[in-house]
């Protein structure tokens, strides 16, 4: 049977990567078990794909005398929009195998944070923009000149006046669900024309895989509405919110142990990186993290129980449950790469835990 992969991988662009893809037909016979440890889930198992090739001179990656880049399958979902169709997400490698220095995810991976994809959970809170004619949708024809209402009324908000990019929305959630991505929800957002969806995964490498993927699903499904995807974290200046990545994560330990103690010992280790953190976590963020409109500082580092103007907040619900369960990080801009915060994380608590064993 001959079926879709579609490549995926992250280009050599800075300050943020971008999301580059290309289609190869491949014979899949679903009868036929790979000879690999990995079993396949709802397609073939990455082991079994094909390593590919691709021009890294034209995605900063290589130079134009020596420009072959190798892309490693590490990640397959169905792709529901297409007929006998797979995601394929990718690391990239250099010609003689070895990681690119693009690859950020390749450092997850040799830290042996997957290791047990039981251990490190996280859960992302992805907030995006959706931009027509150089302004959110909704927003007035003659914008500048004119101004919408000012936000307040926007907030999961219904109605014609005060949500706009519904079907684009509803459209990304279906083909994320039907694609297997674990989203738990969404929602309408503090500025016109923003959304929120939230995602889980377990496992460092594989959340971060899915919330590049369901990226992935949006920038197509907003090329059929010829609408930009703004992941910039001030998409528009003055009285209006940011977007973030709010990143939620926890270990075994915090789950199942906890203690108040144990968690002020995590907030005090992610204090002390703060600046580090900050450098990871996506440009311009100083724009959204002025301590205003629900943001700490970005040059100072909190932390507080229900507290969404905190760096870090301690759900209430951790709290009521004995001090247990999980920690929000709310420094991450919205066009930040998931393969640096959940490395930086999972060093944090594997740092902590060896502290306290």
């Amino acid at each position: 049977m001959l079926v879709k992969l579609e490549y995926i991988w992250l280009d050599g662009y800075s300050p943020e990567s971008n999301l580059r893809s290309k289609t190869k037909i491949w014979d899949f016979d679903p009868a036929q078990q790979p000879k690999y440890n990995t079993l396949r889930e709802n397609g073939p198992c990455p082991e079994e794909l094909p390593i590919w090739s691709f021009d890294g001179s034209s995605t900063q990656q290589a130079e134009g005398n020596y420009s072959d880049c190798l892309l490693k399958p590490v990640r397959v979902i169905v792709d529901p929009d297409r007929e006998k169709a797979f995601l394929v997400m990718c690391e990239v490698l250099n010609p003689d195998g070895t990681p690119h220095e693009t690859n950020h995810r390749n450092q997850i991976s040799t830290q042996n944070f997957d290791k047990n994809n039981e251990d490190f959970w996280f859960g992302f809170e992805q907030e995006y923009t959706l931009i027509k004619d150089g302004k959110p949708l909704g927003f007035p024809k003659d914008y500048p000149a004119v101004n919408p209402n000012p936000q307040g009324l926007y907030y999961c908000s219904v109605g014609v006046r005060n949500v706009n990019g519904r079907k684009i929305a509803e459209k990304h959630l279906n083909i994320c669900l039907g694609a297997g991505l674990q989203v738990t929800g969404i929602n309408a957002e503090v500025l016109l024309g923003q959304w929120e969806y939230q995602l889980f995964n377990k496992g460092a490498a594989k959340a971060s895989d899915d919330l590049w993927l369901s990226r992935y699903f949006l920038h197509r499904i907003c090329e059929e509405y010829s609408v930009h995807v703004e992941f910039h974290p001030k998409p528009v200046e003055g009285d209006w919110n940011g977007s973030g990545l709010h990143t939620n994560f926890s270990n075994h330990q915090m789950r199942d142990e906890g203690g108040e103690v144990y968690f002020t010992q995590i907030c005090e280790k992610l204090k002390e990186s703060h600046k580090e953190f900050i450098k990871n976590y996506g440009s311009s963020n100083e724009l959204r993290l002025t301590g205003e409109y629900e943001t700490a500082d970005i040059h100072t580092f909190s932390y507080g129980v229900s507290d969404r103007g905190a760096s870090i907040r301690i759900p209430l619900g951790v709290v009521n449950d004995e001090w247990k369960g999980y920690l929000e990080d709310r420094r991450p801009a919205s066009n930040a790469d998931p393969y640096k915060i959940t490395k930086l994380l999972c060093e944090v608590l594997v740092g902590v835990e060896s502290l306290v064993h």
